[in-house]
């Protein structure tokens, strides 16, 4: 059994339930700021326009972080695939942490560096913990036989 694997193994022995309702509050709280980011786009729009060089690039993380933040909050909340959706919001964690007191305000979806630590924190958490026993995940590993067997369609 290798490192990731234990670590794994270990997140879903030792996942209390009330971890779940902070889970499902963070996965809502993601989805949230995606939505901030999309409402906030003048922000973004100055960013872009100081660094024409970056213009592509910008774009692709401006998609990337609003992306993830609803589909992967939509996915933490729900506890499916929680690990891979918290691991994804890591990076964007981590930029916030960096540029958020920048001078666009484009982070200020985190106003607060410590709201910024807090759910960084709280990903990190869930990485390794993974989802816990009131999540999608828990409920497929409970009912193998609700997996469709096939992939196509019978007629």
């Amino acid at each position: 059994m290798n490192t990731l694997q234990r670590v794994a193994r270990w997140g879903d022995t030792h996942h209390p339930v009330w971890l779940s309702v902070v889970r499902m509050a963070l996965g809502l709280f993601l989805m949230w700021a995606g939505v901030l980011f999309i409402m906030n786009r003048d922000a973004l729009d100055t960013m872009i326009n100081q660094s024409p060089a970056l213009v592509t690039f910008a774009f692709f993380i401006a998609h990337y972080i609003v992306f993830v933040h609803i589909v992967g909050g939509l996915f933490i909340a729900m506890g499916l695939e929680t690990r891979f959706a918290a691991a994804l919001n890591i990076p964007i964690l981590l930029g916030a942490l960096l540029f958020v007191h920048s001078r666009t305000g484009l982070f200020q979806v985190y106003p607060v560096l410590g709201l910024s630590a807090l759910v960084l924190v709280l990903l990190i958490v869930f990485t390794i913990t993974g989802s816990g026993r009131i999540s999608v995940d828990e409920f497929m590993r409970r009912h193998p036989e609700r997996k469709r067997k096939h992939t196509y369609i019978d007629f």
